[in-house]
């Protein structure tokens, strides 16, 4: 036996998809219904612990054969259960382990099983009963009963066959998934993140529990008050406060959206009552504190949340999603005051936290990210890249100005801002007010985006017109021809590459070719981007990009969530590429920090938080960001950072 293919059907009381698997397992009446397993691609098997039946003895040892080695789709789910099934006092070793859904993922396939074998039609898919099937067995009832396979002998033979199922497809999808070639860093990185997950980060459960009491208590005084002030019985009802505001002023409201709200407020000032009303909605409306409920659901027996991060989460770039606790969307804090918020919270008395700070929800907003403190006995290093998408785009494209600034070590926004309005830019000297807009040119503007791009980023918040925006598009493309020529080389090697099937070589070793019908970007590091079944058109009925020809290829429309053509072009295949880059240079500071012995406890963006021990300096955190990367040596990298005993946002 060299590999053992493995899917499991387990029952606990505690809810999966809010908890997660580390919780998961901590019930006490967590257990393995199931067993179902393939031994080299052969036969599939299904033992039934439920009803008393072992697995066989070479199955047994070869879960903790390091010779044996494993696979599943999700295989965290299965490595963590099978852990605590086999009453190991930590979770096995990561590196036995491949998982079948990150295969997948790599080349830009789905993270269902069920869709991945739509997606790859397969001949036998997985059953549509299943969801229905582990309601029945595999979850309580409403009613807090749990279905026995005795309670229904016939579904619980269909469990069964369904078990088996899912190891035939996931077989089959390994099958396919396993043709593209992976460099030996990025499974090396995937057992980091397992580790990473399996150590989790302690949370201030003291604060976490006292900030979302506040929370409820503080919503339900903003609730009374908005019922007081209208009369209404539901004030966060759109067609209730509609109706109100309609019968109060003279102004008609068609939505209540943030835009909408902030065009009237300034109408609204004769109806003060209404106003309030409308700002205490906005203020119960808020969700971002929900997180402390989320970290209550999520935190296990040790006061440590694990498993807050999905690898290869991003289909496009590889790159990391947030799980439980989202922290890839933590609020950031601005407070000078954390440390006196934070003991006013944790003293649980949140009528002298109002007497202290006015703007409750807010304040907790802050505090979210101070909720996750290092351990006892330890502290921690927080260190990032400094304008790492900005450097890596310029190191593409050959945009040499800009890498002699991040060489010279000089400000980025205000060089850029320079560069485009001729004249010096300094950030608290002359023409200081210049490096806003060089700020969100650099930021906005590296992707072919345009006035909308800068939009989003801000731009009517700095009082820019639509013709001033229009102005800095086109200065800041002037000020970087290298990177605007860029997007058209990468568009046109894409579009020769699908048509052709012949790879074509562009700068700094990135190829792109034509494989299984994928169009393929072989990035810097060696790992490969892949976008299925791409090709190339021009009728489409709209105007999305006049006559010409158009890049589609089959993903995930994040706004839909289904399964779909998605139409791409050159600024936005770069912006991949950069991401992507961006993401292996941080996997290569996460294996650094392995080998030195630092534990990584999460990671945001470009930004890891180290729990250190005594005698673990920030400076030794700071050195892997600046040590040189084989595959991007010329690549100006720096990498700053800070000591805290608590998460937070310096």
């Amino acid at each position: 036996m060299t590999e053992l293919g493995i899917d499991i059907e387990t029952y606990s009381s505690n809810d999966l998809s809010e908890c997660g698997v580390y919780k998961y397992v901590e019930a006490p009446d967590f257990s393995i219904l199931l067993f179902a397993y393939s031994v080299d691609g052969g036969p599939v098997v299904c033992v039934d612990l439920a009803q008393g039946e072992e697995l066989p003895c070479e199955v047994r040892s070869a879960l903790t054969d390091p010779a044996v080695t494993k696979t599943a789709f999700n295989a965290a789910f299965e490595r963590i259960c099978i852990s605590k099934w086999l009453g190991m006092p930590s979770p096995m070793d990561p590196s036995q382990w491949r998982c079948t859904m990150v295969r997948a993922a790599r080349m830009g396939l789905p993270l269902s099983l069920g869709q991945c074998g739509e997606v790859l039609r397969l001949e036998d898919g997985k059953m549509k009963e299943g969801r229905a099937l582990i309601r029945y067995f595999s979850i309580p009832g409403k009613n807090g009963k749990r279905h026995l396979p005795g309670d229904d002998p016939d579904r619980w033979e269909l469990f069964k066959r369904y078990n088996i199922r899912d190891v035939e497809v996931e077989q089959a999808v390994l099958a396919k998934v396993r043709r593209l070639e992976v460099p030996a860093f990025d499974d090396d990185l995937y057992v980091a993140d397992q580790e990473i997950n399996d150590r989790g980060v302690m949370i201030d459960l003291k604060l976490v529990e006292a900030a979302a009491r506040f929370d409820d208590e503080y919503k339900a005084e903003l609730l009374k008050e908005a019922q007081t002030i209208s009369g209404l019985e539901n004030p966060n009802s759109p067609s209730q406060l509609k109706e109100y505001i309609h019968r109060v002023t003279p102004i008609s409201v068609s939505s209540l959206n943030k835009a909408n709200l902030d065009e009237i407020d300034e109408q609204l000032r004769y109806w003060p009552n209404v106003r309030r009303v409308l700002a205490l909605r906005r203020e119960m409306g808020k969700t971002s504190n929900k997180k402390y409920a989320a970290m209550l659901k999520c935190v296990c027996g040790d006061c440590r949340i694990h498993g807050l991060l999905q690898f290869y989460g991003a289909a496009r770039t590889g790159r990391w999603a947030g799980r439980l606790v989202q922290v890839q969307n933590l609020p950031q804090n601005h407070l000078s005051s954390l440390d006196h918020a934070r003991y006013l919270v944790r003293q649980g008395d949140l009528e002298e936290f109002e007497m202290n700070y006015s703007n409750v929800t807010q304040v907790l907003s802050e505090l979210i990210r101070t909720s996750f403190i290092a351990a006892p006995g330890h502290t921690f290093h927080v260190c990032d890249f400094s304008a790492i998408e900005c450097r890596v785009i310029a190191w593409l494209a050959g945009e040499q100005w800009v890498l002699d600034v991040f060489r010279s070590g000089g400000d980025i926004y205000c060089a850029a801002a320079s560069q485009m309005f001729g004249k010096p830019v300094e950030k608290h000297g002359q023409n200081a007010e210049l490096r806003q807009k060089g700020k969100i040119a650099t930021l906005a503007l590296g992707y072919g985006g345009g006035v909308s791009a800068l939009e989003a980023m801000g731009g009517k918040r700095l009082g820019l017109t639509e013709a001033e925006e229009a102005e800095i598009v086109s200065l800041w493309r002037k000020t970087n021809p290298k990177i605007v020529k860029m997007w058209a080389t990468i568009e046109r090697a894409a579009m020769a590459a699908i048509k052709t099937g012949e790879s074509v070589a562009v700068h700094r070793g990135i190829e792109i070719g034509r494989r299984w019908g994928m169009l393929t970007v072989t990035l810097p590091s060696g790992r490969t981007l892949c976008y299925p079944r791409a090709s190339v058109g021009t009728e489409y009925g709209d105007s999305w990009r006049g006559d010409h020809d158009v890049i589609e290829y089959e993903g995930l429309n994040q706004t839909t969530k289904k399964w779909e053509k998605v139409r791409t072009y050159g600024g936005k295949l770069v912006e991949n590429i950069v991401q992507a880059i961006a993401r292996d240079i941080l996997g290569v500071v996460i294996l650094r920090a392995k080998e030195a012995g630092l534990a990584i406890v999460f990671h945001i963006h470009d930004e890891i938080v180290v729990e250190a021990r005594p005698g673990q300096t920030l400076a030794d955190v700071e050195a892997l960001f600046s040590k040189p990367i084989d595959w991007c040596g010329d690549l100006p990298l720096k990498g700053a950072g800070y000591t805290t005993p608590y998460y937070l946002k310096d």
